[in-house]
């Protein structure tokens, strides 16, 4: 049996969570084996381990069985006491300033989420505007939402398992966008998540930039298997991943598509599926799909499975650009002046885009059981948008299935989620899926993957 080095330590904050109420103390120091504290532990285990090349959230908890966190209350504030983490989050015996920072994000949104959603009253979660108004004040209470700041915050989408040329374009295209001033949002992992930041604060220091922000939002389920990279400098674990899909076409002004799997299809099917809502139809929105060269088979599969699934009319809500970093870059400016041109023109914010119209369909929470996954309604005998939330709930149980700790338990006890619908909807997308296997784009190089799911044809 492999031992890992570990180390403990006690760590203070610094600003706004030094100070918290007996009754959030309280709940962190639940250490039964349900509630908040142990969500809390999984976390801040994720945001420890950065930089390990681990994408198995049971794998994780399993390899620091011994890791435990909890809280230390002092008259003049408190402090983190942790034992058993990973030495890699240490240099000479202290813990490195990031990831420092990072641990205390979770510490305050997974507070945040429990104290004032899940417990309280305070909002609606049953209602469309409800959902929304939650995510926005997750946000704000990390103080992510910054106004009057012209819009210029990219999203980048992508896999945390793809190949070194196309983790190098990551990087060109982010320097293209931090040479125009551009900030950058994306999931906060590695491969895709982490190249477009590393370019662009190469890109920012060439324009002398000092205030350069590298967003990464998050959720519980999905943190172990895609925790944040060194170069995020603002942090948020939202509640789910539907809240934490709201976040990204919320906060940012345009998207950019890098090749994934999965999680990538899910993100794509659920920004689709908002964009084709009859009453987004005037709201521009910039979505580029990119990649090297070598990615030109992978983007004709997307696009033929969408053509396959939603039809023409979503093909009209993106643009792939194949190898061309700077041309990537220009047309994000170009599509984001149009973003700023149409907002002050219906007076609305510039940091939380308010009038995009996203049906409850995309922000109930999924829960991928066996039943709710081989209950999914995936035939075209409904509206396109529609048809692309449960296609987003379908590529979401697969990565539940591939790297959430919860997904792989229930794989172990109950075997392969099964997925089933019209036909051609099902072989459009078992092609797709067979295709991300033989592209390794499933698990990080080096792990064989054994599929989670069965199409049902």
């Amino acid at each position: 049996m492999i031992e890992y080095e570990v180390i403990d330590t006690q760590i203070s904050p610094e600003g706004r969570m030094e100070v918290l109420s007996k009754a959030e103390v309280g709940k962190l120091l639940d250490n039964s084996h349900g509630g908040l504290y142990q969500i809390f532990r999984s976390c801040a285990l994720a945001v420890l381990n950065c930089g390990s090349g681990l994408d198995d959230g049971k794998e994780l908890l399993e390899r620091y069985k011994s890791f435990d966190i909890s809280i230390v209350q002092r008259e003049r504030g408190i402090k983190l006491d942790v034992k058993g983490a990973p030495a890699s989050a240490f240099v000479n015996g202290v813990m490195i300033k990031g990831i420092q920072e990072h641990l205390f994000a979770v510490l305050r949104d997974i507070l945040f989420i429990n104290v004032e959603i899940a417990d309280g009253k305070k909002f609606d979660l049953n209602s469309s505007e409800g959902i929304t108004d939650t995510v926005f004040h997750v946000l704000r209470n990390a103080n992510l939402l910054q106004p009057q700041v012209n819009p210029n915050l990219v999203v980048c989408w992508g896999g945390h398992s793809i190949s070194g040329a196309e983790y190098d374009y990551t990087k060109q295209v982010g320097y293209q966008l931090g040479l125009r001033g551009l900030d950058i949002c994306t999931g906060c992992g590695p491969g895709a998540m982490k190249g477009p930041m590393k370019g662009a604060t190469i890109g920012h220091a060439k324009q002398r930039l000092p205030h350069s922000r590298y967003l990464g939002l998050t959720e519980p389920g999905i943190i172990a298997a895609e925790a944040p990279n060194p170069i995020v400098n603002e942090l948020v674990i939202m509640p789910d991943i539907e809240k934490r899909l709201e976040a990204f076409v919320r906060v940012g002004h345009a998207v950019i598509v890098f090749p994934g799997g999965a999680g990538t299809a899910e993100e794509i099917l659920y920004l689709l599926g908002i964009l084709l809502h009859p009453e987004n139809a005037e709201l521009p929105f910039p979505l580029i799909f990119t990649g090297p060269e070598s990615a030109t088979d992978y983007f004709a599969q997307i696009d033929r499975f969408i053509l396959d699934t939603l039809g023409t009319a979503a093909q009209k809500h993106y643009h792939i650009i194949v190898n061309n970093p700077a041309l990537v870059a220009q047309e994000v400016e170009k599509g984001i002046k149009q973003v700023r041109e149409y907002r002050k023109l219906k007076g609305d914010a510039y940091y939380f885009n308010w009038l995009l119209k996203i049906d409850a369909e995309f922000q109930k929470p999924f829960e991928p059981t066996h039943e709710n996954m081989r209950g999914l309604e995936l035939h075209k005998n409904q509206e396109p948008h529609l048809l692309a939330a449960n296609l987003r709930r379908a590529f979401s149980g697969v990565v539940a299935g591939n790297v959430k700790n919860q997904g792989i338990r229930a794989i172990e006890q109950f075997g392969n989620f099964e997925i089933s619908g019209d036909v051609a909807i099902m072989q459009s997308m078992d092609a797709l899926l067979t295709a991300f296997v033989v592209q390794n784009r499933m698990k990080l190089p080096g792990k064989a993957y054994t599929p989670c799911y069965r199409i049902i044809k």
